[in-house]
């Protein structure tokens, strides 16, 4: 009987954490360079599932803005957050007051020297290995990572991500005067929304039968 309750409860459990990643998809659809989240299952002794990172490529939204940044492949833009490095897809960068190179939060962008400092941007081009240059010199470079351990990367309040993992060489390129689209595709999300409650439906019948065969044995036991 626990067997039972405890495969029903798991499966009910399966189904909620499923329909909360979609919610959180579908609420982040314009949110740029969000990656997609997806329940996956978990073998090992907890048996619960866990939410995975789609780390496929969003499409392309060019705005002829020089501090929007896209990046092309599995790399991500570190930036500084109270003392702390997250990593970030979302490219929809400005100047602040002191000239550092911010997100739309307000952390601060990387360089591999430390955050980025700039002038102006007149002149400011950003070449497809995160390097950038105004007038011909060489003003900055990105620092952009790749992640070796995916699951590793834990969602951090505000946007962005945590991760304590091991990093792989970058191999991919930066793209100037665009953002990158969520990866998210809406007509996945339904198509997936419709069988997950399809899959609890069932499970509602599988209770109510079990709660009916129950039943039944209690009363046979009453009457002996």
């Amino acid at each position: 009987m626990t067997d039972t309750i405890d495969a029903i409860s798991r499966s009910l459990s399966a189904d909620v954490r499923a329909v909360n990643t979609l919610s959180h998809n579908v609420a982040n659809i314009n949110t740029p360079g969000f990656r997609a989240g997806r329940v996956v299952p978990d073998f090992g002794t907890s048996l619960a599932p866990r939410v995975a990172l789609d780390l496929v490529d969003g499409a392309l939204s060019p705005t002829g803005q020089p501090l929007d940044l896209a990046l092309r492949g599995r790399g991500f833009f570190a930036v500084e957050r109270d003392g702390a490095t997250l990593l970030t897809r979302a490219g929809d960068f400005r100047l602040d007051a002191g000239g550092h190179l911010v997100n739309s939060r307000g952390d601060r962008v990387l360089g591999e020297a430390g955050p980025i400092q700039l002038a102006d941007t007149d002149a400011l081009r950003i070449h497809a290995d995160g390097s950038l240059h105004a007038n011909g010199q060489a003003v900055g470079q990105l620092k952009i990572v790749e992640v070796a351990e995916p699951t590793r990367l834990v969602a951090a309040p505000g946007g962005g991500y945590g991760y304590d993992g091991a990093l792989a060489a970058w191999q991919g390129t930066v793209v100037q005067g665009a953002l990158e689209r969520a990866n998210v595709d809406a007509a996945e999300q339904t198509v997936q929304l419709m069988e997950l409650t399809r899959h609890a439906e069932s499970v509602q019948r599988a209770i109510s039968i079990y709660d009916k065969a129950m039943d039944v044995g209690i009363n046979r036991l009453g009457d002996n």
